[in-house]
Parts: structure tokens; sequence; C-alpha cells
């Protein structure tokens, strides 16, 4: 069954980023991005637009990981969400990028 959120089907990983469409406003999902990480006790870092403000990017952080998630508007309600989690500047970490799409799915309800 599909989450409302987005689709049953999990995200595309290419190199270790993982990306997800969802269907949310931008601004919804950026809430439900930061509190999915406020669940997994992943410390917000910074939340700013880039790009000439077509791009929130919010970076967080745990001990060992810094995490980047990028939100772009493909339409007001349909936003493309794009996560790494690395460990060092070679090591990818997909399954905790994963998780944090599943964990702002959920908080989208």
């Amino acid at each position: 069954a599909a989450s409302i959120g987005g689709s049953a089907a999990m995200s595309h990983t290419l190199n270790g980023i993982v990306y997800q469409t969802l269907t949310a406003p931008s601004a919804k999902v950026r809430t439900a991005a930061i509190n999915a990480l406020a669940r997994m006790q992943i410390k917000l870092v910074s939340d700013k637009t880039i790009e000439d403000g077509k791009v929130r990017q919010v970076t967080a952080k745990t001990k060992e990981r810094k995490i980047e998630i990028e939100l772009e508007a493909i339409s007001p309600n349909t936003t493309r969400m794009r996560v790494t989690a690395k460990s060092s500047p070679f090591f990818y970490d997909s399954a905790t990028a994963e998780e944090i799409i599943a964990q702002t799915k959920k908080s989208l309800g």
C-alpha cells in the first residue's frame, strides 16, 4: 500500500546518494525532515536556501556521520528529496539516508 507522503517503493540510490520524490509541498517536507532528524537524535547544524532560493539545504550530524538533505520543489505539491550520509569523504551510508527518508515520510503522515 502507498503511504500518504510518497509511494511504498523505496527511494532511488545512486552512488550512496538517496533520492525520493514526495507528494507534499517543500515547506511541509522540510518540517517533516527536521522532525525526523530530531526523532532519530541527529543534531541539526544548518537550514538554508541555496541555488538562488530554488533548493532548501538542511545539514545535520552525529558523532560519526555528516548528513545533507536537499529539497527541491518540482511543483507546488511535489518535492524531490536528496539525502547523503557520509562517514568520510569516500564512504556514503545509504542505509542511514534511506531511514531519514522513511522517517520523513512517517512525519508527513
